[in-house]
């Protein structure tokens, strides 16, 4: 007897994601997810992962540099530590994925952090803001390690004898970079946990809009641009819509980014990618919004978005990379 209840696609972004009227969700983008590793046989970094909280469900794969063999359990070597939010528009990827542990092996061995690369909740199962607390509560949850009395009862011996909490980092890239902007304000808004301060923040190739284009963005037919449909697609109900201050941080009322709780922020853009102009836009707003930190714009000529993610040994990426390790190590 045929089914009176054809699965049928009730919500799409194509090639990115179809959600099907029995509650299914497809991602053909998405890359596999791999295992964690201990020793890198290609890198000698280590990865495993972790458990944030139950409820709501946040995790992360947490990645540690090789250790020299004189390292002494009395006088374990510190590096700093990179809390990062990986891309995917809110609604595919993982911190599990090939993708992201291939270029997180390399980005560690290159610069020597710590990073904790977290599994936030995604949409349309759990539509923004979900991720932004997610992501809030996996930073909270690494600065409960500063001192043995503050960690949690899931607390990571890496962090512990390795962690530098003196210099904590966030970063992503794209919807991931829009994430750190909101992880900084809230940074900047709130009492540190557990008195941790955030010292950098890394912006890769920030996930950004407004009603209002600017650069090289089109005049007409905006509504129908992947970014439009994007924010439509993983926070229907926000208030003001592509005007929401979480997709566009310069919009009347929004916050000043005066407020940003780092001290330190790069903002990486690339030349052929279609949220450049949003990039530098949010860089220069930085500039001009009276906050006090030290500001630099890094762009790459002739590469696409998030071009190290996905060639992460190839040369520009290496020069991205060996840019990055300046900024969390000086």
């Amino acid at each position: 007897m045929a089914s009176t209840n054809p699965k049928e696609i009730v919500a799409e972004l194509p090639t990115y994601i179809r959600v099907f009227s029995d509650g299914t969700v497809e991602r053909p983008r998405e890359t596999p997810f791999v295992p964690p590793s201990i020793h890198d046989p290609l890198t000698g970094v280590s990865s495993k992962d972790i458990i944030i909280s139950q409820t709501p469900p946040v995790s992360a794969r947490i990645y540690l540099p090789k250790l020299p063999p004189t390292t002494l359990q009395d006088h374990p070597q510190k590096f700093p530590i990179l809390v990062y939010f990986h891309g995917g528009g809110f609604f595919f990827e993982s911190a599990f994925s090939q993708l992201y542990h291939r270029y997180f092996n390399i980005f560690v061995s290159q610069t020597n952090v710590i990073v904790v690369s977290v599994e936030y909740r995604l949409a349309p199962e759990h539509p923004l803001p979900a991720c932004y607390h997610d992501c809030w509560d996996a930073l909270k949850w690494v600065a409960s390690h500063s001192t043995q009395n503050n960690a949690a009862a899931n607390e990571d011996p890496w962090l512990i004898f390795h962690g530098n909490f003196q210099r904590i980092f966030i970063g992503g890239d794209s919807a991931g970079g829009n994430i750190v902007h909101k992880v900084a304000m809230r940074a900047g808004a709130e009492p540190s946990p557990c008195d941790v301060k955030i010292l950098g923040a890394i912006f890769s190739h920030p996930y950004f809009c407004s009603s209002n284009p600017i650069g090289s963005e089109a005049v007409t037919g905006r509504e129908q641009s992947l970014p439009y449909l994007v924010w439509d697609f993983v926070y229907p109900s926000a208030p003001g819509g592509i005007d929401n201050p979480m997709v566009n941080p310069l919009a009347p009322g929004a916050p000043s980014l005066e407020g940003l709780g780092c001290s330190k922020i790069v903002v990486c853009v690339a030349s052929e990618d279609k949220l450049r102009d949003r990039g530098v836009w949010y860089f220069e707003g930085v500039k001009r919004s009276g906050w006090q930190g030290e500001l630099e714009l890094f762009e790459e000529q002739g590469e696409d978005h998030v071009y190290h993610i996905f060639h992460p040994d190839s040369e520009k990426a290496m020069k991205l990379i060996k840019f990055l390790r300046l900024f969390l190590h000086e």
